[in-house]
């Protein structure tokens, strides 16, 4: 592994930004066969063994009885994951990234990132020593990235994000993924299953078809992968959240493992060391006069 020392990472003009967000995370969580990663036909067939077997124990149960049960535990569990559906004014965060990218190589750094709640999403980047290489400001409609290694400052739309991710977020869903809330989860639940594992459920929204797993006793996310309905594209999302904090009220994820595969793969491991939510925040973005300045193309 190699701690970050340099721009070897970064892509052009610094923008490795959205990775480290995605959980980083885009969102987080390939690399291992789940309950909640089978295909909707095994867990429809699986559905069907369970109501066979349990019409042979009380042939008094009927179908519109087991239809209705697994109505009321789709909703209930839709429910329970909504109630833990984090909301702040302010996020400030530290956090260990390693990040892995189509190259094969594995690097360490370390992200300090602040949010104001749909205002503005703040991030700095250390190289090695402590010596800060990168700082981003994002906003509703625009990215700004000063290189201090290369002494420029970058201007984008947000757009920008979408298009080097390939990915359809908007900053509220950057939001979520930063403080560890569902992303792309329907009501549109269409299958559950409940095992030792956890309870797994599936849900089909506009891009993605979002196969979940929750931790069975709390209904904390455990995985979520996203996969893309349009098949043309194969992109696939998959999100790991654990070491679950209680801070106040709120349960927190301080790790996530993201993988985004498409043509490439890039994966991403994010361990929070410290996180506060709701104080007051200040978001420096200072343009030294000297760096030179460039725009989005």
């Amino acid at each position: 592994m190699k701690r970050f020392c340099g721009k070897a990472i970064f892509s052009k003009n610094g923008f490795l930004i959205l990775p480290i967000l995605i959980s980083i995370t885009c969102l987080l969580l390939l690399g291992s066969v789940l309950p909640a990663c089978r295909s909707a036909k095994k867990i429809q067939t699986a559905m069907s063994k369970k109501d066979t077997m349990s019409q042979k124990i009380d042939s008094t149960v009927t179908a519109e009885d087991l239809k209705a049960d697994s109505i009321k535990f789709i909703k209930d569990a839709y429910t329970r994951v909504q109630q833990h559906h984090i909301d702040f004014k302010t996020f400030s965060a530290k956090v260990k990234v390693n990040y892995e990218g189509a190259d094969g190589k594995d690097y360490e750094f370390n992200a300090f990132l602040r949010m104001e709640k749909d205002h503005v999403i703040w991030i700095s980047i250390n190289a090695l020593l402590g010596i800060e290489a990168f700082r981003a400001i994002i906003t509703p409609d625009s990215v700004k990235v000063i290189n201090k290694l290369e002494k420029t400052v970058s201007f984008r739309s947000v757009n920008y994000l979408k298009e080097i991710a390939n990915f359809p977020f908007n900053f509220q869903t950057l939001q979520d993924l930063i403080v560890g809330n569902a992303i792309y989860i329907d009501s549109n639940i269409l299958f559950y299953t409940k095992n030792e594992n956890g309870i797994s459920l599936m849900s089909v929204g506009q891009f993605f078809r979002n196969y979940i797993l929750l931790n069975g006793n709390d209904y904390t996310l455990k995985h979520s992968k996203l996969d893309d309905i349009d098949v043309l594209k194969a992109r696939t999302c998959d999100f790991t959240f654990g070491d679950y904090e209680r801070k106040d009220t709120t349960l927190f994820s301080t790790y996530r493992k993201i993988s985004v595969v498409e043509k490439s793969k890039l994966d991403i491991q994010l361990v929070f060391k410290q996180y506060n939510f709701n104080d007051a925040l200040s978001f420096p973005f200072n343009i030294p006069k000297n760096y030179k300045r460039q725009k989005a193309l």
